[in-house]
């Protein structure tokens, strides 16, 4: 599991799993067993987070690092280069600009993957 799946689990939660129908079921047996699909309800992202413990005392609001560690995800500059290469920057080297850049990345994908992200935080 990869870095972005990290913070995405700690804040959308695990993703449900889905229960495999059986290997040779009757064409009744299909329609009754087959596994049910839910919409997955939209996280207010910064809602979420505001409600962490610890969210006040953290600026996760720009700050990567300490998203990361409001969320209890490993900040260490490994652990943002790994996040860095999985977001398509290669040439993460920890600078100031590099964060804003991945904290910016990292809400722009929370939004894409279902999360409500407020527009400042995509800019």
């Amino acid at each position: 599991m990869g870095i972005f799946s990290s913070i995405k689990n700690a804040i959308f939660g695990k993703d449900d799993e889905v229960k495999e129908a059986p290997k040779t079921p009757s064409p009744d047996q299909a329609r009754v067993d087959a596994p049910q699909q839910k919409p997955k309800p939209v996280i207010d992202v910064a809602n979420h987070l505001d409600a962490m413990p610890g969210a006040d005392r953290l600026n996760w609001r720009t700050s990567i690092v300490d998203l990361m560690k409001l969320i209890g995800v490993d900040s260490s500059y490994e652990n943002r280069k790994a996040l860095a290469q999985e977001l398509g920057r290669a040439d993460y080297s920890g600078s100031a600009e590099d964060n804003v850049w991945l904290h910016k990345r990292t809400m722009r994908e929370l939004s894409a993957n279902g999360g409500k992200v407020p527009a400042e935080f995509l800019d």
